[in-house]
């Protein structure tokens, strides 16, 4: 499996991995997750866009915030590779729900914050993600109770990113990074650094 290849994945994480996309496709009927099509293509189109940030996380202590974590998409997934200490926030109780099955079938040690980003309880996050949730100075906006000079963001947007920079700047400060997305050809992952108010 290309996937499999790609993220160098033991056979153990696999099943783990698959246990996850298997109820997916099962809660899927009930509630809307992921864009139903989508679903034929969820190791490349879900996983391994998630898992692409594996990589930009090396080196960087401290918990992981996964803000409108969905389905689980990024946060579930760096979770299940191994990543310590990570929280998801989903204001969707049904997701929320999702989410905690889908932790307890995977065998996977993660927080599950049922509620709006803005209700959460004050944490001291070292790196905060999302995927699909909103425009980047709309992120930067929600991360900033939980987050200090040193947190690193790591967000995977779309062809609009760079429109979406472009606004950020007028309200923040940062360092940028981009990687272009191992899944849509149009995609970037934004890795941010010492985001402070403009």
């Amino acid at each position: 499996m290309a996937v499999r290849t790609a993220l160098d994945l033991d056979d153990v994480i696999m099943a783990r991995l698959d246990a996850y996309l298997a109820l997916l496709a099962k809660w899927q009927a009930r509630i809307n997750l992921v864009a139903p099509k989508s679903l034929p293509e969820a190791w490349t189109r879900h996983v391994l866009d998630s898992a692409q940030l594996w990589p930009l996380l090396e080196g960087r202590d401290g918990p992981l915030l996964d803000l409108g974590s969905g389905a689980g998409f990024p946060g579930l997934v760096l979770a299940i590779l191994g990543r310590p200490d990570v929280t998801l926030v989903e204001a969707d109780r049904r997701k929320a729900a999702f989410l905690q099955e889908a932790a307890r079938v995977t065998g996977t040690q993660v927080s599950i914050q049922a509620c709006r980003i803005e209700a959460l309880t004050p944490i001291r996050a070292g790196i905060i993600t999302a995927r699909a949730l909103a425009s980047l100075e709309s992120l930067l906006h929600y991360a900033q109770p939980y987050a200090d000079e040193s947190t690193l963001y790591v967000f995977l947007k779309g062809a609009r990113a760079e429109e979406e920079l472009t606004t950020a700047r007028k309200r923040w400060k940062m360092r940028v990074d981009k990687a272009p997305s191992l899944t849509d050809a149009r995609g970037v992952v934004l890795r941010l650094e010492g985001v402070t108010n403009a």
